[in-house]
């Protein structure tokens, strides 16, 4: 009997990561698997165990990502706050074939598994906090550095910054036009720079 051939799983789970964010759990087939992932069924799920398996892995694939390049983009910054708005001001230069420019992967999973696939809209949920965390860790260090208000609500913030973010990302979604998305992205982020100290 011939051997599977090899696979190489970083590639596989950024075709899966792909597929999902772009199909969602429920309207993602098997066969749309194998074509992404050029692997036979039997070969999915010996090296996944389910698909479910392989969403979550391709999920916490797209949070790690996302994560750690606004966590750098904060990290490098000289000016946390101003980080944060040039964060939402890149939106707008994104290209429509940009997979960024699609709506959030966790959101979409969320809405795609609440009612159905209760370990997939927990995980997608529990992403979520834990990015809303990153958002209101970069306001407290704009807070350490004396940009913004001693009593200002980091977590209330970061809330509000999230869904700033989320309401560009479905404008792209929604392929609106790049002026208009432009505006709204710039007014975001000087609503984000309006909270720096005066002095």
């Amino acid at each position: 009997m011939p051997r599977a051939a090899p696979y190489d799983r970083d590639t596989t789970l950024e075709a899966a990561m792909g597929l999902f964010w772009h199909k969602g759990y429920h309207a993602t087939s098997l066969k749309d698997l194998e074509a992404a992932l050029a692997m036979k069924p039997g070969s999915i799920y010996a090296a996944f165990q389910s698909k479910e398996n392989l969403y979550l892995l391709a999920m916490q694939r797209y949070f790690d990502r996302f994560r750690g390049q606004f966590r750098d983009r904060i990290v490098a910054a000289a000016s946390p706050l101003q980080a944060l708005a040039d964060h939402l001001r890149a939106y707008a230069a994104l290209s429509p074939g940009d997979a960024n420019a699609q709506a959030c992967m966790l959101i979409k999973s969320f809405v795609d598994t609440r009612g159905t696939e209760p370990a997939i809209a927990e995980q997608s949920q529990a992403y979520l906090a834990a990015m809303r965390d990153e958002i209101a860790a970069a306001f407290a260090a704009a807070k350490a550095r004396g940009e913004i208000a001693e009593d200002s609500d980091c977590p209330a913030l970061a809330r509000r910054y999230q869904a700033y973010v989320n309401a560009l990302r479905l404008e792209l979604h929604q392929g609106t036009a790049a002026a208009e998305v432009a505006a709204l992205a710039d007014s975001l982020a000087r609503e984000v720079e309006a909270l720096r100290r005066a002095g």
